[in-house]
């Protein structure tokens, strides 16, 4: 969503661009553990989806900021998909995410005695 609204909508205020991508990421989320909950797991719909935002709103809310701001930072809003810089930015942006949101996640796992191996 970020790089749609940033090509196709640059007008468009950061703010504005960042809290779509932020709630299109956190819903795409959410509605994928519902669906391995529910299919996968056998929950049922209504449990499945409350587990799935109980899992991971917090975590999702971190990650998408942080690779929000650094895409942000790194590339200033410019989209040029032929350039290796603009991925390296995406790459370093998505990296950054889910070292922001590992604090929480392993806190949460460590609470709840589950392990990740």
């Amino acid at each position: 969503m970020l790089f749609y609204l940033q090509a196709y909508y640059p007008h468009l205020s950061p703010g504005i661009i960042m809290g779509a991508s932020m709630a299109s990421g956190i819903m795409s989320s959410v509605v994928l553990e519902t669906v391995v909950l529910r299919y996968w797991e056998g929950m049922a719909l209504r449990p499945a989806f409350r587990t799935a935002v109980g899992m991971s709103m917090i975590s999702m809310l971190v990650m998408e900021a942080m690779e929000n701001v650094v895409d942000w930072h790194l590339t200033g809003g410019m989209i040029d998909f032929s350039s290796p810089a603009f991925w390296a930015a995406g790459a370093v942006a998505i990296g950054s995410g889910y070292l922001a949101a590992l604090p929480y996640n392993y806190w949460r796992l460590k609470k709840y005695g589950k392990s990740c191996h």
